[in-house]
């Protein structure tokens, strides 16, 4: 079975969208990869500048960070 790359981040995408920005905060702490939250560092840039989309792109970029430390991976 293919497994669609982007499906994850439009997922979390899809609940900002929605304006359910605690559940999408909480999604993206538990990110699976780094390439996950890279895609959705992507659609995240095109959002209007608003506070709240400033704090949730802020918390994509601390959670690339941290899982992108090699002793922090998360085990699959």
């Amino acid at each position: 079975m293919a497994h669609n790359k982007n499906e994850w981040a439009n997922k979390v995408f899809g609940l900002i969208r929605a304006g359910n920005a605690s559940a999408a905060t909480a999604q993206i702490k538990v990110a699976p990869t780094v390439g996950d939250l890279q895609r959705l560092q992507a659609l995240v840039v095109g959002l209007p500048n608003t506070k709240e989309n400033r704090q949730l792109a802020t918390v994509v970029q601390e959670e690339l960070a941290l899982l992108s430390a090699p002793r922090l991976h998360r085990a699959p």
